[in-house]
């Protein structure tokens, strides 16, 4: 049984054809025009579906259903695309529209986040627990909350937005119209905001240099510069490990999961990001000192293929 899934985000449309067991048998993916009219986006999501099939040599009678993960408010029940903050989608009845491509095969969508935590929980990190809390560090944050093995998702699917919860009063404008809000201090793009400011402030910087060999500042600057002894990338790592440890304390103490996974693209620096998060967590954590159970913070296993495999869970 082959399904297909698919991750629509912020810079890139991903896809892939998976079998039930989480084996994936082809991907490709394609620049997100995000300014586009939501037309533009969904053709080229189809353009993405059938290549892929064209490269399994699968046709539609083989596809068993189609699943999409995709940022913002979902209405998972309806097939609409609600609202999202950071792609051209308002009210967008996604599901009838690709019904109008693909005919009867079935369909479902939900929050990006929401589907890569049940990717987690069928072939990742989660699947020895019951309890869960995915938070993906990328152009936002996501989060993805699973209680007692059942995904959580509020009313109309709107819930779970963890990343719009406020960890600074008043603090930096947020791309959900809101201030202060944990994505607009602990996503990549807050990273790299942080890092170019510590760049402006510090000239002579190990971040200057590694940006230009990079060709760019991206989420990793700070942390290359850190491990080579900067003191000024180590201040903005330890900032921002700061704000993240802040979300997800806030995310522990209203759900109190075995685990929190930490996933997206921040997540790949491994341990110089999950230790610190978790003496952060055993630290700071409501009752911890006091007999509360610890709650563990442990990367994602499915890295970049979260998406795919994520959404492909919506559907199976």
């Amino acid at each position: 049984m082959y399904i297909i899934g698919v991750d629509i985000g912020g810079m890139s449309v991903k896809g892939g054809i998976v079998g039930e067991d989480g084996k994936i048998l082809c991907k490709a993916g394609v620049e997100t025009k995000t300014a586009s009219e939501p037309d533009v986006i969904i053709a080229d999501t189809v353009s993405l579906i059938n290549n892929l099939m064209q490269k399994a040599r699968l046709k539609i009678g083989g596809i068993k259903g189609l699943g999409l993960g995709i940022p913002g408010a979902i209405d998972s029940k309806r097939g609409v695309i609600v609202y999202s903050n950071n792609i051209n989608f308002i009210n967008v009845p996604i599901v009838e529209r690709l019904r109008g491509y693909f005919g009867e095969l079935p369909v479902f969508i939900g929050n990006d986040a929401n589907a890569a935590a049940l990717g987690e929980m069928r072939f990742g990190a989660a699947r020895k627990y019951l309890n869960a809390v995915f938070v993906t560090l990328g152009t936002g944050v996501g989060t993805g909350i699973v209680i007692d093995g059942k995904l959580f998702e509020g009313v109309s699917s709107a819930g779970a937005e963890g990343g719009h919860t406020v960890i600074v009063a008043d603090g930096e404008p947020c791309s959900c119209g809101r201030r202060g809000c944990f994505e607009a201090y602990a996503s990549a793009t807050a990273l790299v905001r942080q890092t170019k400011a510590a760049m402006e402030k510090h000239p002579d910087s190990l971040m200057s240099v590694i940006a230009r060999e990079k060709g760019r500042v991206n989420g990793r600057t700070a942390f290359l510069a850190a491990a080579r002894g900067d003191v000024a990338a180590q201040e903005v790592i330890n900032r921002y490990i700061g704000y993240v440890g802040e979300g997800i304390v806030n995310l522990a103490n209203i759900f109190r999961p075995e685990v929190i996974l930490i996933g997206g693209g921040v997540s790949n620096e491994g341990d110089a990001l999950i230790l610190p998060l978790q003496k952060i967590m055993d630290e700071r954590c409501y009752g911890i000192h006091n007999g509360n159970p610890r709650v563990l913070v442990e990367k994602a296993s499915l890295t970049n293929d979260a998406g795919i495999l994520g959404a492909a869970s919506l559907a199976l």
